[in-house]
């Protein structure tokens, strides 16, 4: 009878094992993005010295506001980007050299996660806009697109793209060509006042 409960078992046990051929890992993948037109509006608010086209999917925030200094967060709640805005007036042409030194400064941060960096300038002669754009290029880069623009005379912004999640820019590409799309757009119809 012992024999009996020994066989029984170990045909169970063999039955339980199932299939006995190799299991083969899946590829690794990367989040799949569905991405919306991008329909812009003027973004316009007394607290601001400037306008711009915003994408309708982001929402603004301000962060500080004092005079002569603004922070503004504008938002991207499904792909948890955030553009940082810092603007500052100015006076003269030695506060200007500040601030594109200062820009600079903050961009250099970032140079050691990068693998390259593609910058572009940007000049509306008859709204008085002066923009550089830099693209950094590389897998872990945590701001891969920063601008500043400025009129050079008395005004100043700078601003810088965030995603809220540990760097791989490569799975992340989509999701950054969409949100530089628009920080270009931003730069293009922005207006001082």
């Amino acid at each position: 009878m012992r024999k009996i409960y020994i066989l029984l078992a170990a045909t169970l046990l063999l039955a339980a094992c199932g299939d006995l051929t190799p299991s083969v890992p899946k590829p690794t993948a990367y989040m799949r993005f569905d991405f919306p037109e991008s329909q812009y509006a003027v973004y316009d608010t007394a607290a601001l010295p400037f306008t711009f086209e915003k994408a309708t999917a982001a929402q603004v925030s301000m962060k500080k506001d004092r005079p002569g200094n603004k922070w503004v967060d504008i938002t991207y709640p499904a792909y948890n980007g955030v553009i940082f805005l810092t603007y500052k007036s100015m006076h003269n042409a030695s506060e200007l050299a500040a601030q594109v030194d200062t820009a600079y400064e903050m961009l250099t941060m970032h140079f050691d996660f990068s693998s390259g960096i593609d910058e572009k300038r940007y000049t509306d002669t008859s709204n008085h806009v002066i923009a550089t754009t830099y693209w950094l290029k590389g897998r872990n880069t945590a701001s891969t697109y920063q601008f500043w623009a400025t009129d050079s005379s008395r005004h100043f912004l700078r601003g810088s793209l965030y995603l809220d999640c540990t760097p791989n820019n490569d799975s992340l590409a989509p999701v950054l060509d969409y949100l530089q799309k628009d920080i270009r757009h931003m730069v293009e119809t922005l207006r001082w006042r």
